[in-house]
C-alpha cells in the first residue's frame, strides 16, 4: 500500500487541513475532528484504496484502516496536513467541543455534581436516619435522650451540605468553567450571606425586605438563595467569564487584586440585581412544571418517566437530573424524582436477574448475576449495557416495570429526603415512609421480572451448546486457510456482526469471532510472533508461523482508558507459542466503565 496517497486522498476528501480540528488514532483507526462535517465526502473517503468504512461517533470522523496500517497512515497524514499530533485525550476534547448544545449543557451538570454527589449522599442519608429516629422518639417506639450531644450534633450534621449547598456548587461550577474556585465559592456564600432572609422562610414570613437597584429603577427580594440550583451556576459563568476577560487586559503588576476585586464585586451586584430574581422564577417554573407532570391524574406523568428513564440513562443524559433532584428538595424539603429513578434502576435490575435465573448458560449467567445485584445497588450499566441491551427485550420489560413503579410512588406520593443514591440503599433515603418504599420496589422488581421471564428472554439452548467454548487454547474458533486458531480467552462466543462495535460488526477488519469473556485474561491462540503490542494495552497484533494475522481487541473504546486496567504480559516481536499468557485485564472495571 502506498500510504502517502491514501494519506493525501483522505486529506482531501474530508476538506483539507481548514477543515481539521485533530488527528488522533487507535488500534484500527484514524480519528478526525471535523470543523465542518459538512464539507467531508464521506463515501468518497469510504471508495479509497486501504479504507474499509467511515463511521461518525463520539464527534468523530473514524477511519477504519486496520491494525499496522492506521499508524503508518497517520504517520504520513500528519506530513501532509501539517497538524500535530494529538493525544486521544486531546482528540476526545475536540470531539466533545464539537457537540450540540444541549449535549454540552448536560455534560457541564454531570461535571459539575459528579464530584459533590458524595457529600449530598452523606448528608442525604443522615437526614434519613435522623427524620427516622425522630419519628420513633415522637411515637414512643424508641427512648432515646434526643437532648445528648451525639443526637443534637447529628441533626446539626445532616442537613450542612444543603444548607451550603450553594457554595458546594459554586466551588466546582467555577472549575468546571476555568475559573478560580475560590473566587466561585465566594460567590456561593453572597447568595447565602446571614444578612439575607433564608429563603426557607419566606413562605411562614413573607419578605421581611426589599432593596432598591440599578438607581431606582426596581426594587429586588433581599432574600437567601438556599436551595436553588441554576441562579448559582449563571452566576459562577458569569464570573469566571468576568474574571478571564481581566486576565487578558489588566497587566500583570495590578491582576492579582485588581481582577478578584471587581469579578466578584460585578458578578454580586449582577446576582441580587438581575441573575438571582430572573434564574430563581425560571428555575421554580421547570421544578414546578416536572412537579406537576409527575403529580398529573393517576400517576400518568410518572408513569410515563419512569419507563423512559433508563433510555437516558443509556443516552448518558441522566446527570441533568440531579438539578431536579436539588432544586424539589429546596422547594418541597423532599425529592419526588429519586423514587421515580429507583423505580426504573431496580426493574432493569430485576430484568437481568430473570435473565440470569432462566439461561442454562453458565456464561451468561456469571455475568447476568453479579450486573442484577450491581443494579439493585444504584449501578446500573453492567446491567443495562451488559446483558439486557445485549438481548433487548429484557431492557424493554425492565422499562415497564419502571414505570409501574414510579405509578405506585406517584400516587402514595412517596418523596426522599436527599439524592445521590437508588436501589436498596434509597430506603436509606425514605425511612420517613419505608413501607411504600419497600412495595415500590416489589411492584417494580416484580413487574420487571415476571415480564422479562415471561416475554423478554428465551433461552437459546443450541446455540449457546454451540457457542460456548472450554478452557483458553482447547478449542479452534476462527477457521483460516492455515486451517484453525485457539480461542485466545475464555468465555462465550458470538457472531462477529453481534459485536457492539461497527468497525468489526461491519466486517470491515474480516472476519472473525466475538467472544464474551468470564476471565480477565488473553493467550496466545497459536504459535507466532507479536507483531504489534498496542501502547494502550487494550489491542494485540499477532502473526503465526503460518502467516496467519490476528488482532486481538479487548473491549469497546477501550482506547480511551489509555492503559488503565491492562497489564502487558509480552511485548512487541516476542516470540509466542499457543496458550503462553499475553495480557491481564480487571474485566469488571472495564465492564463497570461499560465498555466490555
Amino acid at each position: 500500500m502506498d500510504y502517502r496517497k491514501v494519506a493525501e486522498e483522505i486529506y482531501e476528501k474530508v476538506g483539507r487541513k481548514e477543515n481539521l480540528v485533530s488527528a488522533a488514532h487507535c488500534a484500527t483507526r484514524l480519528r478526525l475532528v471535523l470543523a465542518d462535517n459538512a464539507k467531508c465526502d464521506a463515501k468518497a473517503v469510504e471508495e479509497i484504496d486501504g479504507v474499509k468504512g467511515v463511521f461518525s461517533a463520539s464527534g468523530q470522523l473514524q477511519i477504519i484502516l486496520g491494525t499496522g496500517t492506521v499508524n503508518k497512515v497517520y504517520d504520513e497524514f500528519l506530513a501532509v496536513s501539517g497538524l500535530s499530533a494529538a493525544s486521544k485525550e486531546e482528540a476526545k476534547a475536540a470531539a466533545a467541543a464539537k457537540q450540540p448544545f444541549y449535549k454540552k449543557a448536560i455534560k457541564t451538570l454531570g461535571d459539575i455534581f459528579v464530584p459533590i454527589i458524595p457529600a449530598i449522599v452523606a448528608s442525604g442519608f443522615l437526614m434519613g436516619i435522623m427524620e427516622a429516629l425522630n419519628f420513633c422518639v415522637n411515637n414512643g417506639f424508641l427512648n432515646i435522650d434526643t437532648s445528648g450531644s451525639i443526637f443534637v450534633f447529628a441533626n446539626l450534621f445532616a442537613n450542612t451540605a444543603y444548607v451550603f449547598l450553594p457554595i458546594l456548587i459554586a466551588y466546582s461550577a467555577a472549575k468546571v468553567f476555568g475559573g478560580n474556585p475560590y473566587l466561585g465559592a465566594v460567590i456561593g456564600m453572597l447568595m447565602i450571606h446571614p444578612d439575607l432572609q433564608n429563603a426557607w422562610t419566606v413562605a411562614s414570613q413573607g419578605v421581611q425586605r426589599t432593596q432598591s437597584v440599578w438607581f431606582g429603577l426596581y426594587e429586588v427580594d433581599m432574600v437567601g438563595y438556599q436551595g436553588h440550583v441554576i441562579p448559582v451556576i449563571i452566576a459562577v459563568f458569569v464570573m469566571c467569564a468576568i474574571e478571564k476577560r481581566l486576565h487578558k487586559i489588566i497587566p500583570a503588576m495590578f491582576d492579582l487584586f485588581v481582577t478578584p476585586l471587581v469579578s466578584v464585586f460585578a458578578t454580586g451586584y449582577l446576582t441580587y440585581s438581575v441573575i438571582g430574581p430572573v434564574f430563581v422564577t425560571i428555575e421554580n417554573g421547570i421544578i414546578g412544571g416536572v412537579q406537576q407532570l409527575i403529580a398529573l391524574p393517576l400517576g400518568i406523568g410518572s408513569f410515563i418517566m419512569g419507563g423512559l428513564y433508563s433510555v437516558t440513562v443509556v443516552a448518558g443524559v441522566h446527570h441533568m437530573y440531579t438539578v431536579i433532584d436539588v432544586g424539589q428538595l429546596g422547594l418541597y424539603g423532599v425529592t419526588y424524582w429519586l423514587p421515580l429513578a429507583s423505580a426504573a434502576n431496580i426493574a432493569q435490575g430485576a430484568a437481568t436477574l430473570a435473565v440470569a435465573l432462566k439461561s442454562r448458560n453458565q456464561k451468561i449467567k456469571s455475568m447476568a448475576i453479579p450486573s442484577a445485584m450491581s443494579c439493585f445497588m444504584g449501578i446500573t450499566e453492567p446491567a443495562i449495557f451488559g446483558v439486557n441491551l445485549r438481548f433487548f427485550k429484557p431492557f424493554i420489560c425492565g422499562a415497564v416495570g419502571g414505570a409501574a413503579g414510579a405509578l405506585y410512588a406517584s400516587i402514595v406520593g412517596l418523596g426522599a429526603s436527599g439524592t445521590g443514591v437508588t436501589g436498596i440503599f434509597g430506603l436509606l433515603l425514605c425511612l420517613h415512609d419505608p413501607i411504600n418504599y419497600i412495595i415500590m420496589f416489589l411492584i417494580s422488581a416484580g413487574a420487571a421480572f415476571a415480564l422479562t421471564w415471561v416475554f423478554g428472554y428465551k433461552d437459546p439452548v443450541e446455540e449457546t451448546k454451540k457457542a460456548e467454548t472450554k478452557e483458553a487454547g482447547t478449542l479452534p474458533v476462527i477457521e483460516t486457510e492455515a486451517g484453525g486458531v485457539y480461542a485466545p480467552l475464555e468465555g462465550t462466543a458470538i457472531p462477529y456482526t453481534e459485536i457492539k462495535d461497527e468497525t468489526f460488526a461491519s466486517g470491515a477488519l474480516g472476519s472473525g469471532v466475538g467472544i464474551v469473556p468470564v476471565k480477565g485474561q488473553v493467550v496466545a491462540p497459536f504459535d507466532g510472533e507479536i507483531a504489534m503490542f498496542f501502547d494502550t494495552k487494550h489491542a494485540i497484533g499477532l502473526l503465526s508461523n503460518d502467516g496467519v494475522e490476528i488482532l486481538i481487541h479487548v473491549g469497546i473504546n477501550t482506547v480511551e482508558l489509555n492503559g488503565k486496567y491492562f497489564r502487558a504480559l509480552k511485548e512487541t516481536g516476542d516470540k509466542v507459542k499457543a496458550g503462553d499468557k499475553l495480557l491481564e485485564f480487571d474485566l469488571e472495571a472495564i465492564r463497570a466503565a461499560a465498555m466490555m
